[in-house]
């Protein structure tokens, strides 16, 4: 019996890794210039780490994948990667170092719920996170930078939800005037909504389901309760985002999935992805930190789900990803060219040319097909006649001309040739 991939799981193969490298690398550049540094976090961690970052009754929290190691200990892969910066935070205790700290991550997470398009078991995030900073025009450059990261992909058509959920210090009287509500209609929600009236009653705002979508219509708004901080503080993160030029939608009910969050959150959405069309989400965890162990410090981050990006992209029917790199296919016909091959094939890769050589000793024909199946621009051809005089054979792919180069001016061939390669856009 053939073993294949676990359900939620997937190769992504080499003809598409390019796609991913190349948000990667947009991604990367950007942040750079904002003043962002690479961190790369365990791929699993204790998992109580998550279970009081997350909440254990959470979505996310459900869905962890918990194992216990060959001493016992309960372990998690990482659902999401907030928790995981915040430890890492604490434990190198840079909350001691002046400033803020400002890291990115890219790399997998795992969560064991039902598979569907752009969200499998396991999935891919890009994200950001500042640790040390309060000030509501960090909220505002977070917000500006993904916005920036969107539009360098090609993609106009998002949308900025914003919102604001409060602190702690008012969020618990709304908290028990939405409970004070929903108890009664507790027989209108859904079966799990009515569990989140338990652990978390501002995940029913968040429900999509039609029954709980009526219901939630009468519920009391959270603005209307918000303290005076937490006002000030959302009236300036909206008037910076105007100052910005970046529009954005204020959504009452936009609350996020994580018991970490205060203040700020936000998600961008694309309309053409339908009902599950937020790509991007994140917001202000000022209380993160603390509750993890370390000082009170606040904090900012979001992060993008890079599948759902995939599929907004190809959707736009855009042509956004580059094409792989044309090169070069050597092809020798005997012992005596393959020799010269070797010698060939070593001075291209090092002017940079992606160079492939065939070992088949296949003829010429056969080596042909193989050249034109990798997508090359030119095949050399080197044979024994090739060797004698000298020279070898230039074939362009496209147009099936061919010429000869001499041997001694390989050096400037070369160089010429990876000028043409860097220029040539319709070679694959």
């Amino acid at each position: 019996m053939m073993i294949q991939t676990p359900r939620g799981v997937e190769d992504i193969l080499p003809h598409q890794i390019s796609k991913y490298q190349w948000i990667e690398k947009k991604a990367s550049s950007l942040f750079h210039l904002y003043g962002y540094e690479e961190i790369r976090i365990p791929t699993f961690e204790n998992a109580e780490l998550f279970l009081r970052s997350v909440g254990k009754e959470t979505d996310v929290g459900k869905q962890m994948y918990i194992f216990k190691d060959k001493k016992g200990r309960n372990l998690s892969l990482r659902p999401e990667a907030t928790a995981s910066v915040a430890r890492a935070y604490i434990q190198h205790r840079l909350y001691e170092k002046p400033g803020d700290w400002r890291v990115y991550y890219i790399g997998p997470m795992f969560r064991y719920e039902r598979p569907q398009a752009g969200r499998l078991r396991e999935f891919r995030q890009i994200g950001v996170e500042v640790l040390g900073e309060a000030a509501p025009q960090l909220d505002v450059e977070v917000i500006e930078m993904v916005c920036q990261f969107f539009k360098r992909l090609g993609l106009a058509n998002f949308n900025v939800q914003l919102n604001s959920i409060g602190c702690k210090k008012c969020r618990p009287d709304y908290e028990k005037r939405l409970k004070e509500y929903f108890k009664r209609n507790i027989s209108s929600l859904c079966p799990v909504c009515q569990k989140r009236y338990e652990y978390n009653v501002l995940r029913i705002l968040d429900c999509k389901k039609e029954s709980c979508q009526k219901v939630v219509e009468k519920a009391p708004f959270l603005k209307d309760h918000l303290c005076e901080d937490c006002k000030i503080h959302f009236e300036k993160v909206k008037m910076g985002l105007e100052d910005m030029g970046i529009k954005f939608n204020l959504d009452p009910y936009l609350v996020r999935g994580l018991d970490y969050y205060t203040r700020t959150t936000f998600e961008i959405t694309i309309p053409s992805l339908g009902a599950q069309n937020a790509i991007c989400g994140g917001g202000r965890y000022d209380g993160l930190v603390k509750e993890l162990g370390g000082p009170y410090t606040p904090g900012i981050g979001f992060s993008i789900g890079v599948e759902r990006l995939l599929i907004a992209l190809e959707k736009d029917e855009m042509n956004f990803f580059p094409k792989n790199s044309p090169g070069v296919y050597v092809i020798t016909l005997d012992k005596k060219s393959q020799k010269m091959g070797y010698y060939l094939v070593n001075l291209l890769r090092s002017k940079g040319i992606k160079t492939w050589m065939s070992f088949s000793g296949d003829n010429l024909s056969s080596q042909l097909r193989l050249a034109n199946r990798k997508g090359v621009c030119w095949a050399i051809i080197i044979g024994e006649e090739e060797v004698n005089k000298e020279i070898l054979i230039l074939k362009d792919m496209e147009s099936g001309k061919q010429r000869e180069i001499e041997w001694r001016r390989l050096e400037e061939f070369s160089q010429n040739l990876n000028f043409q390669l860097k220029r040539s856009r319709d070679c694959d």
